[in-house]
This record gives C-alpha cells, structure tokens and sequence, in this order.
C-alpha cells in the first residue's frame, strides 16, 4: 500500500497508472484517426487509434461525377464553407482533401446512403460536426476513399 492512503485510494492509483501506459487516457490530440470511405457502400467508417468508433452513410458522386479514390490527408478545415461551384449550397464542417472535394454536411438528409453528389462526400451535419471537431484536434489524419 502506499504510504497514507487506504487500500482504496491505492487501487485507483494503480489502476490510473495502467491505464495511462495502455494510451487510455491520451488525448483526442494524440489520437491518429482514419476516415474511410466506401463508394460501393456509400458508408463511412471512422477508426481512431485502429478502433472502429463510428460508422455513418454517405452520398458519394451520381452519374456523370466523381468522387476521387485515394489516400489522402486533410488540406484545409472549413466550418462554415459554402460552394463557389454550386449556386453558393452550404457545405458545414469542410474537411478538403483534394483541390474542391471535401467531406461535408449535407442537409439532403433522404439522399444519403446512395450516390447523390457532385464529387463532395456529404454526411449528416451532425456526425459532420463530430468529425470535423475529431480531424481538428487529432495527431494525424488519413482519409482512404475505395470503391
């Protein structure tokens, strides 16, 4: 036991202690987090540190567009982006990852989870919003757009 604390408060610190060296405790400022997303499934998939953390549906480009495959990496954060290309449309929680394209918010909320877009990978605003907040303060990160 450690010198003047009870059993209790001995058994909370070991068990702090394992916790910080397992990476537990690190911050979201640490974390590395992975974006993928899947065109043919038009699903997204958000790991952070390898783990599996969200899965959300997406709208991908329709016929006539499309959305870029790659490993990318984030090139610019807008919260409040709107579209020069297209009639000012509103695109919340931007996260560009090549030249125009970016992972956004859309409010065409029935369209998601079937291709829908012009090239831009739209989410819900509110798991856009979740995203955006976990790419700005993560240590890193990659974004694998696959067919």
């Amino acid at each position: 036991m450690i010198a003047g604390l009870g059993l209790y408060m001995s058994k909370v610190l070991l068990a702090a202690a394992a916790l910080l060296v397992s990476g537990a405790l690190i911050s979201d400022a640490d974390a590395r987090v992975v974006v993928h997303v899947s065109k043919s499934r038009q699903m997204m998939y958000v790991y952070v540190d390898g783990v599996l953390v969200r899965e959300w549906p997406v709208s991908t480009a329709r016929g006539g567009y499309s959305t870029p495959s790659g490993v990318f990496h984030p090139t610019g954060l807008d919260p409040y982006h709107r579209s020069s290309k297209y009639h000012n449309s509103p695109m919340p929680y931007s996260i560009f990852f090549r030249g125009g394209y970016a992972i956004h918010g859309s409010y065409e909320l029935s369209r998601l989870g079937r291709p829908a877009s012009h090239g831009c990978i739209r989410l819900d605003p509110e798991n856009a919003s979740e995203l955006y907040g976990l790419v700005r303060r993560s240590g890193g990160t990659k974004i694998v757009v696959s067919q």
